[in-house]
């Protein structure tokens, strides 16, 4: 396990939204095994929904009951994704899990979105000399992302809310809204009734 000088491993850097370096030897074996979990996962048959459901409940740091996510799916560690009960992710989705991805009961992914906490300086020297950086992201209950959305590292989005096809979710979008575009904004909120 390398470690920084203040002794923190570069996991618990990357946690901590502190920079880091994702060539570790600890970040490495996560990885790896992601990728061989990934791998079986995403080659299952149809047939295969037992075995998927405990792929992913081997994959994810926590699945809730009565979930589903539809092969291909791809994430950088898996460990730090905590989805809810119901949870339903459709084809081709994207976690990039350097951070804590939070999902709430209910969500709904379609296909192809993606979900990032990682990014990287904006320093270009910082970047040749390897450094990254990851935030958490949470989704509460009752949200539903159309196709082709990306949620930026950071983010925020509040219960019972619409994210438009499409979107880049670039700042928190409060509750019980309709948002959409790009960067994704507010387009009215919704009848809670």
């Amino acid at each position: 396990m390398s470690s920084t000088k203040d002794n923190i491993s570069m996991r618990e850097h990357m946690l901590a939204g502190k920079p880091y370096k994702a060539k570790d030897a600890e970040l490495d074996r996560m990885h790896a095994k992601a990728l061989k979990v990934m791998h079986t996962f995403n080659n299952s048959g149809p047939e295969e929904r037992n075995k998927r459901m405990s792929l992913l409940n081997e994959l994810f740091g926590a699945l809730g009951a009565n979930s589903e996510v539809n092969p291909p799916f791809y994430c950088d560690y898996g460990v730090h994704i905590y989805a809810g009960e119901k949870f339903f992710a459709n084809y081709d989705c994207v976690i990039l899990d350097c951070n804590e991805v939070r999902i709430g009961d209910r969500v709904l992914l379609g296909p192809k979105v993606q979900i990032y906490t990682a990014t990287h300086p904006l320093h270009p020297a910082e970047r040749r000399e390897e450094w990254e950086l990851a935030h958490p992201v949470t989704i509460e209950d009752d949200v539903w992302i159309g196709g082709g959305a990306i949620i930026c590292p950071g983010v925020h989005i509040g219960a019972g809310t619409t994210i438009g096809a499409g979107s880049i979710v670039t700042r928190d979008i409060p509750a019980n809204v309709l948002a959409a575009g790009n960067p994704c904004r507010v387009i009215r909120k919704l009848n809670t009734d």
